[in-house]
């Protein structure tokens, strides 16, 4: 049950982390804290970066996904950029594939019971995890695993002793667990099980540091106590934020319909970037964008000065399609999109409309957004064909549009970016 595997790692705060950092250690800091969250904690993390310098040795960057879904969109990207800058640096990035745990269901953020996935589910979505983040990740330096490997070998005796490691108040302190609790909403003893197996993967790993959105450090806490509790040194945490889908509201989700996929055709994804608001597309540069710091700043104090937001846009658009696809379908991105939207002449400073009531009818939509006056007007309008949305005539008078950043034109001169929220 003990999976020290040989002798524990020299603990932090020795003698090899008193030294003044090197510059090397300064930016490899500077590389972990940009756009993050939290860093837990930061005094060891620079511990265990000058210790990897003195030694040579590469340190274990731990992140894990469970397969709910056989898609990624560019919320999940955010945790794996990050990844990719401490690879880059030399570092062994460990992607584990929890298929055990996914079979539990983690109930993070969530006020009712999360139902578990089938065998069969599992192992569809993991198919496609793996190379969808190596579109992100080094293939070639990648190490991938499946808890499945360590987990399933405890058994019901593994299992038990594990859970006599952790306390029912200690769980009670979790907030969504404190939520339900105290709305008296059910809590099933199986979803204690989950972060206590989160956190054996760290044991069976022996991770330097864990990686993962908010919403998930109880658990890499409880991955850090275990393996202080087996002897070995405990890991560091590094949460990075969740990334605001489409509409800048509500956090990325395929079920809110306000994502951008990876896998999805250039054209699409580089005009739902486009879509994004000026406010929002900073967000976007610094949690999803490679340039420096130092470069948004330049670009950003640009369009604060005058430069066109859409340059800038345009930008992040080609960074991201080039990315998951290519350089030459990025331009041929840019190309459709510019003889979609600017030959239509449809001005750079149309205004900004937020609404609510996603799925909302167009016909609605257009009223509410001020384009015509009423939803008679707005009908009229359609079956006219003078309705276009994303540059594309709306022929369905009964179209509903989801949650989302969209823009809305009426005949050739009245036009919107309206933002839709649920």
């Amino acid at each position: 049950m003990n999976r020290t595997d040989g002798a524990v790692a020299p603990r932090v705060g020795s003698e090899v982390a008193a030294a003044a950092p090197s510059d090397r250690v300064l930016e490899a800091l500077a590389v972990s804290r940009r756009g993050c969250d939290e860093l837990l904690v930061a005094s060891e993390w620079q511990a265990k970066l000058q210790r990897s310098e003195a030694t040579g040795q590469p340190l274990r960057i731990k992140l894990g996904l469970d397969p709910t879904a056989p898609d990624l969109h560019l919320g999940h990207t955010v945790v794996l950029n990050k990844m990719r800058q401490l690879q880059d640096l030399g570092h062994t990035v460990i992607f584990l594939i929890g298929d055990f745990t996914a079979m539990i269901g983690d109930p993070s953020g969530r006020n009712s019971t999360r139902p578990p996935l089938t065998r069969e589910q599992i192992e569809e979505n993991a198919r496609t995890y793996f190379n969808q983040a190596s579109l992100v990740l080094d293939r070639e330096r990648t190490e991938i695993r499946y808890n499945s490997e360590w987990s399933d070998p405890l058994g019901a005796r593994g299992m038990i002793q594990l859970a006599s490691r952790y306390t029912v108040a200690r769980m009670m302190e979790r907030d969504d667990f404190s939520r339900r609790f105290k709305g008296g909403v059910p809590i099933s003893v199986h979803e204690f099980l989950y972060p206590l197996m989160q956190g054996y993967d760290s044991v069976a790993l022996r991770s330097d540091i864990e990686l993962g959105g908010t919403d998930q450090k109880f658990n890499l806490l409880v991955g850090r106590e275990l393996q202080r509790e087996m002897g070995q040194e405990p890991q560091c945490i590094l949460t990075m934020p969740l990334l605001e889908g489409l509409d800048g509201v509500d956090k990325m989700s395929k079920s809110k319909g306000n994502y951008v996929g990876i896998s999805e055709p250039p054209g699409d994804m580089f005009g739902k970037l486009m879509s994004i608001s000026d406010e929002l597309m900073w967000r976007y540069f610094e949690l999803l964008s490679f340039r420096s710091l130092d470069e948004i700043a330049r670009l950003k104090a640009e369009c604060a000065s005058g430069r066109n937001p859409r340059d800038a846009k345009v930008m992040l658009g080609q960074e991201i399609v080039t990315r998951f696809h290519s350089a030459s379908a990025a331009e041929q991105a840019l190309a459709d999109f510019e003889a979609r939207f600017r030959a239509g002449a449809i001005p750079d400073d149309i205004a900004e409309v937020t609404l609510g009531g996603a799925p909302l009818a167009i016909a609605t939509l257009l009223k509410q957004a001020g384009l015509v006056s009423s939803t008679s007007e707005a009908i009229r309008n359609i079956e006219q064909g003078g309705v276009r949305v994303d540059g594309d005539k709306v022929d369905d008078r009964g179209l509903k549009l989801a949650a989302g950043t969209y823009v809305v034109q009426v005949g050739k001169r009245r036009f919107a970016r309206v933002t839709l929220g649920a």
